[in-house]
């Protein structure tokens, strides 16, 4: 915090620097439009006369199937409002239970996705359940057609459950009402899947936030998170790139949405969110998506129609739980600070134990990843918090899609989405850190295959994705004081006489009305000029040759210089809304309105103590079994390595699980393991070096996890750090290096190793025997190494298993526990259950 004479310092100068701020915004927006203006195209016209009756008569034929793709629009908004709004699911499906029965009534139903024609789900596999955002639209878009999250589950062979929510909220229905049925529904999925892992819970936009209150609530259902485009953190954001965080502040609070909810009988209209959405963009609102649909009316109409459906179709929310949303949410940023608080708890993401997969997009312009990710900055100060917590957060950022493309782009689906679900189980076997997922594309035999790579991060990083380190965020704690005194005054002195005059009638009047709905409704079969351009574009259709006119080209260049236009005035409405917002709360913030609302991670107070007992964590250094020594020795082996490939992770979980003292273990049981393992490493790194042979029986059960260890390095593609960890930790805790490691590690360097097995004496803990390393004859070079990418920059602490190249299934690595490197063949990955074509 600020002292006093920095206030009065930082009052003096603001206005000085906002009018800096506001001077270079206008300038990038200057450049912006003047970068944007091209030439226009020199067309050489033979015949301008023709060249001119063919663009007109094309033109014509194009805005006749335009407007009656447009009544097709309004239709289908009838038909599906007639029709309850059904969920627009892509696949079959089956009711499992339904919300609107329970005790406490919600508006949500769990359903069943039924695998379509050629697709094998297995019952005991991980199931997967998908929460769609409610903010505004109905549910359906992560599984919106074949390609989708829902899609990719389905192809890996895991059950696929789906929440599904009803148009109209149930009387009286909060958020914690939600939370509470949604952690019903996962029980209910554990009962029917009894030997599966538990639940992965997959959250988009604001069903991201919603799934990790059902974490928090009860962590013990929950066995991954996938949070794609949540804003958690909501006062996050770099200045003049997301305007939306300024809304609440500039709107006055809270109190603007009571009002909307009381001009809605008591609910709020999911369209106007909607509204707000379209407003971010008016270039793309206003000109280039019915400009598209124009262009390519022959092609693009079944798409258009087919997000149109999803788009069109707004949804209710009861006043209480959007109230609660704005509240702690919007501008009270609560859920990040443990103080989103429900009638029969407070909501806190560190009790959240599964571990965590944050996909978000640098082209998001409603969910920028500052606002996906500083939740780990709030929770977790920096790295030792995280791990001493014993959290797994895993990052992946793509750089250009936007906000709705996270859960609608076939492209995403097919490699982010795929590549998260396929090895979201080695994900869950990471000691706990911050590590971030890069996706990489490689040819493959002449096939493009995406390559995962895992690099572990410091939190302390995440600091450099947002500027001023994080003090532009202080003034959202002024709104947050504000919206409490315009919230109680709007209560107290306008509500009374304002509520009994909206009844329900001219509530849903009001809502037909929204200029969002009255654009469907308005150009639709009911009008009859649309009724009339229908028939001309029956007979355009039959008569028409799609072509592409000369002039084709100036209707182009003037739609790009009109949507460069809008892109300025964007740019300039959004750098005064952001002037407007700070030159009202900055000064406020300054002298002290908010002061108590202000977050401790913005205090710059010291960081609180990790919360670890370091001397009784000590004396766990000898405790454990086998089981126990084979992580330790894993962890320690796989100690400073660089990033790593996850396929390759994957296949060494598979090689270390077949082996007899982990095969038995429940996952829950090993993964516990690998965090409390991983704890110690950690903390006393030399110490669990030294106890390691005390986890083990005897000296055939610690030469037999080494030899296990060897067998895994010769796996993985140039493996000489592996391997030299391996024999350094042998040395150091044998005496001398196991045979195995010795010529796995000739044949590695193609020379001899620094420590020879010959020359060392091996030596175990006291009172064991010695081990006597037995003579073997040198063995032949390696003539050729497995291809692989190049590898990335060390990791920082990385303490994961060792990950070997995915080269054998793992029956077949459990039966040959020894196979050299020269003769180990590649082994692929269990195939995707595929769509048959």
């Amino acid at each position: 915090m600020q002292m006093d004479h920095e206030r009065i310092a930082s009052a003096t100068t603001l206005p000085w620097r906002l009018g800096l701020v506001w001077q270079r915004r206008m300038l990038d927006a200057a450049q912006q439009w003047w970068g944007g203006q091209s030439a226009p195209p020199q067309v050489q016209i033979s015949n301008p006369i023709a060249a001119a009756w063919d663009y007109f008569s094309d033109g014509v034929e194009r805005q006749i199937l335009f407007w009656d793709t447009l009544r097709q629009r309004g239709d289908d908004y009838i038909e599906h409002n007639q029709a309850g709004k059904p969920p627009l699911l892509h696949f079959d499906y089956v009711p499992v239970l339904d919300g609107r029965k329970f005790a406490r009534p919600v508006n949500y139903e769990l359903v069943r996705i039924t695998p379509p024609a050629g697709v094998v789900v297995h019952e005991n596999e991980r199931p997967y359940v998908i929460l769609d955002p409610r903010a505004g639209h109905g549910p359906g878009i992560g599984g919106f057609k074949d390609d989708s999250e829902v899609g990719m589950a389905l192809r890996e062979g895991h059950p696929v459950y789906f929440c599904v929510f009803f148009p109209e909220p149930e009387p009286g229905q909060t958020l914690e009402d939600v939370t509470l049925a949604e952690a019903e529904f996962l029980r209910e999925i554990i009962r029917r899947h009894p030997d599966s892992p538990k639940p992965a819970l997959v959250g988009n936009c604001q069903g991201g936030w919603a799934a990790m209150l059902v974490a928090a609530h009860a962590p013990e259902l929950v066995g991954a998170l996938v949070v794609a485009g949540a804003p958690i953190s909501y006062w996050a954001g770099n200045d003049g790139k997301n305007p939306m965080r300024y809304a609440g502040g500039l709107l006055g609070g809270a109190w603007t949405a009571l009002f909307a909810s009381d001009l809605g009988g008591g609910k709020f209209d999911g369209a106007h969110l909607v509204q707000n959405f379209e407003k971010l963009d008016p270039a793309n609102t206003l000109v280039k998506k019915s400009y598209h649909l124009y262009d390519q009316v022959d092609t693009e109409p079944p798409r258009f129609l087919e997000f149109e459906r999803w788009w069109g179709g707004y949804y209710l929310m009861n006043e209480e739980e959007i109230r609660w949303i704005v509240e702690n949410l919007f501008v009270g940023n609560n859920l990040t600070e443990g103080r989103a608080q429900a009638r029969g708890e407070v909501y806190d993401l560190r009790k959240i134990r599964a571990p965590i997969v944050v996909f978000a997009s640098f082209g998001d312009n409603i969910t920028p990843p500052q606002q996906a990710i500083n939740w780990v900055l709030d929770l977790y100060p920096s790295t030792d918090a995280l791990k001493a917590a014993g959290q797994v957060v895993v990052g992946l950022a793509h750089q250009t899609t936007g906000h709705l493309g996270i859960f609608v782009s076939a492209k995403i689906a097919l490699r982010e989405h795929a590549q998260i679900v396929e090895l979201l189980e080695a994900i869950e076997t990471l000691t706990p850190g911050l590590y971030q997922l890069q996706i990489t594309d490689e040819m493959v035999d002449g096939k493009l295959t995406h390559i995962a790579t895992l690099t572990e991060r410091s939190v302390e990083e995440l600091r450099g994705l947002q500027q001023y380190q994080r003090n532009d965020e202080t003034p959202f704690a002024a709104v947050e004081a504000i919206s409490e005194l315009t919230t109680a005054a709007y209560s107290t002195l306008v509500r009374p006489w304002l509520a009994p005059w909206l009844r329900n009638g001219a509530a849903e009047l009001g809502r037909q009305l929204h200029p969002l709905r009255v654009q469907h409704w308005g150009w639709s079969s009911l009008n009859p000029l649309a009724v009339i351009n229908r028939h001309a574009a029956e007979q355009v259709r039959q008569l028409r040759t799609p072509r592409q006119p000369e002039w084709r080209q100036w209707e182009r260049y003037g739609v790009d210089q009109l949507a460069s236009t809008l892109d300025v005035y964007r740019e300039v409405r959004d750098a005064a809304t952001e002037a407007l917002f700070f030159g009202i709360y900055a000064p406020a913030a300054l002298g002290g309105v908010g002061s108590a609302d202000v977050p401790d991670y913005l205090r710059h107070t010291q960081e609180a103590p990790l919360g670890i007992d370091d001397a009784a964590l000590f004396k766990q250094l000898g405790q454990g079994d086998a089981a126990d020594g084979l992580i330790r020795a894993a962890l320690l082996v796989r100690k400073g390595l660089p990033s790593i490939r996850l396929d390759r992770r994957a296949i060494a979980f598979e090689w270390l699980r077949a082996d007899p003292v982990l095969a038995e273990l429940a996952r829950d049981d090993l993964n516990a393991r690998i965090r409390q393992q991983s704890l110690l490493v950690w903390r006393f790194p030399a110490e669990a070096r030294k106890a390691l042979p005390a986890l083990f029986a005897d000296e055939a059960g610690l030469r037999g996890a080494f030899e296990r260890l060897s067998g895994l390095a010769q796996l993985i593609p140039e493996a000489t750090e592996a391997l030299a960890n391996l024999a350094q930790l042998e040395a150091d805790v044998l005496g001398a290096v196991v045979p195995d490691t010795v010529y796995a590690l000739q044949r590695e360097t193609e020379a001899p190793p620094a420590v020879s097995a010959a020359k060392v004496q091996p030596v175990v803990a006291a009172g064991s025997a010695s081990i006597a390393a037995p003579a073997r004859p040198a063995a032949p070079k390696r003539t050729a190494k497995p291809a692989t990418a190049k590898p990335h920059a060390p990791a920082s602490n990385g303490e994961a298993p060792v990950q070997p190249a995915r080269q054998r299934s793992a029956s077949e690595t459990a039966a040959q526990p020894k196979a050299g490197p020269e003769t180990a063949k590649p082994a692929t990955r269990r195939p995707r259950a595929t769509k048959e074509s």
